[in-house]
């Protein structure tokens, strides 16, 4: 199994979406990429809330992974997804190696040369350094409360095709 890491706003909604992707084998929400060991919701200085995915690499891809992040967030409003504002919720892909680095440079180009989206993609490149899951309540939030705030839907079809 593998393993990625990507913030694009309140991680409730990315969790419910992505824990249904064929080749998807876990999710867990937590903060990654900021300053405090042990981070908390009401604690977590440049922290960005964002999902661990395990995945199965013989079904699905760290490209088609990609594809999917892309679709659920809008990656061209700066530290905004709905409502939720501010550093936390920062479209951000933390990378594992060069390879996923370069992967992830290269599909922000699909993105910006799709025209879908009026402004250019501002999601960063960060490297992974650890994660933190979140306290037990954040976890499967939207399984446990369907009707509870989500900012992400699938917004058009795969920039693959």
């Amino acid at each position: 199994m593998n393993k990625a890491y990507f913030a694009g706003g309140c991680f409730w909604g990315m969790e419910e979406l992505f824990r249904k992707l064929p080749g998807v084998t876990d999710t867990e929400v937590g903060y990654t990429g900021g300053e405090n060991e042990n981070p908390t919701y009401e604690n977590h200085p440049g922290h960005a809330e964002a999902l661990e995915i395990t995945y199965d690499p013989d079904k699905t891809s760290y490209h088609d992974l990609l594809d999917f992040f892309f679709r659920i967030h809008d990656p061209t409003t700066l530290n905004q997804q709905g409502n939720d504002m501010g550093t936390s919720y920062r479209s951000a892909i933390f990378y594992s190696s060069d390879d996923e680095k370069k992967e992830a440079e290269e599909f922000i180009k699909i993105v910006n040369k799709s025209g879908r989206w009026n402004s250019p993609v501002v999601t960063t490149l960060e490297p992974f350094t650890k994660f933190y899951i979140a306290e037990g309540y954040h976890q499967d939030y939207l399984q446990k409360d369907p009707r509870g705030y989500t900012c992400h839907y699938v917004r058009g079809d795969s920039y693959l095709n």
